[in-house]
């Protein structure tokens, strides 16, 4: 049996060095996410559709690492091409590609429009394949049979169960969040022999942008469909980010992991039906 020269937590959840890309990193949790991979050594570029929110979240984090922002839009190819380049230029390679932008729309199903599910689609879904095939060379050339590339996809609960705690139907997003699911597992099929990992997290709610207007009408609601009772914490989502791009998370490919304290498998002592 191969043996591990060690065991220690400092050595198994160790990205000291790794290069990543986060996009939707301007805010949210993919701010909270760059920081995390920052605070812990790697060397990180954020990208986000507004160059303000880039230049604001840039002066934020410049503070705990090596970090460039870039304003892109995942779902053009002209500017995906200029986000790979700098990229290219900046890093050389790339270890973790942490697929987080995200779009959502809520409606009645006789009032959403084609538009509006169009884009949450192309963000959600279409955006992250393209921009995974555009960066497969750069993370071959970061990955190794023991210390693959990994790309980590930011799915969602609402890909798991029908969400229905903000009143409001979300067809497209837990759709397109559905389909990410099993886009992760093709690709993850498909890039093993490159030595590139693909899994995804499945978070439920936590503090954002996205969340803002649930958290302040529906927050009781929420915290009493979870089993646990609470939202996420940020934390939370930085440790199973730093879990799949260590050493402890090599061997872990193809699976979408819920960190949602349980809401998408059971209802918790929610009894409002309205």
């Amino acid at each position: 049996m191969n043996s591990i020269s060690s065991f220690k937590i400092a050595d198994l959840f160790s990205i000291e060095g790794k290069t990543a890309l986060v996009t939707g990193g301007s805010s949210g949790l993919g701010l909270i996410m760059a920081k995390g991979l920052l605070e812990n050594g790697a060397r990180v570029i954020i990208a986000s559709r507004s160059a303000e929110k880039c230049n604001r979240a840039l002066s934020e984090l410049e503070a705990f690492g090596d970090v460039v922002s870039v304003a892109a839009d995942v779902t053009n190819a002209e500017q995906r091409l200029k986000l790979v380049e700098t990229v290219s230029e900046r890093f050389g390679s790339l270890s973790i590609l942490l697929n987080n932008a995200g779009a959502n729309w809520g409606a009645k199903l006789e009032d959403y429009p084609d538009d509006g599910f169009e884009k949450v689609v192309s963000t959600n879904l279409n955006g992250v394949f393209s921009l995974t095939r555009d960066c497969v060379d750069l993370l071959a050339a970061a990955g190794s049979s023991g210390d693959p590339a990994r790309v980590i996809n930011i799915g969602s609960m609402d890909g798991i169960h029908v969400p229905i705690v903000q009143r409001v139907p979300t067809f497209a997003y837990s759709a397109s969040k559905a389909a990410l699911h099993h886009l992760t597992k093709a690709l993850a099929v498909d890039l093993a022999s490159k030595n590139i990992t693909v899994n995804a997290i499945a978070p439920g709610f936590f503090e954002s942008r996205m969340t803002d207007h649930v958290f302040e009408h529906f927050l009781k609601d929420i915290e009493d469909d979870c089993p646990l009772h609470r939202v996420g914490q940020p934390q939370e989502m930085v440790g199973i980010v730093t879990y799949l791009a260590s050493k402890a998370g090599a061997y872990t490919n193809g699976t979408v992991i819920p960190v949602d304290g349980g809401t998408s498998i059971s209802k918790g002592r929610r009894d409002w039906t309205e």
